[in-house]
């Protein structure tokens, strides 16, 4: 299934995907708070195919932290701990702020 965008169409769902792509998806869309839900559940949508296996890594990291936190950090409100300054996070929070 696809989302049409004018001309484009943005590949959505798990099809395509291995199976631990296909639980961090899962995982991406259903976090508890629903703010996160759509950031990680949009970004995991759009990026999850193409990320190499240390992005994946560190998703899953992130995935396996509280909701409040992450998003805290996405929006600036407390800084981010050196531990979660890793690549597939500025990816995620360009990816919110697009």
């Amino acid at each position: 299934m696809s989302v049409p965008l004018g001309r484009e169409s943005i590949p959505r769902g798990s099809e395509g995907l291995d199976v631990r792509r296909r639980r961090i998806l899962f995982r991406s869309r259903h976090r508890g708070m629903r703010e996160m839900d759509l950031i990680m559940g949009g970004f995991a949508d759009s990026q999850l195919g193409d990320l190499p296996e240390e992005d994946i890594d560190a998703l899953e990291i992130l995935l396996d932290l509280p909701d409040h936190d992450v998003f805290s950090w996405l929006t600036g409100d407390v800084a981010l701990p050196a531990a979660h300054d890793t690549p597939v996070f500025r990816k995620l929070k360009s990816f919110s702020y697009a």
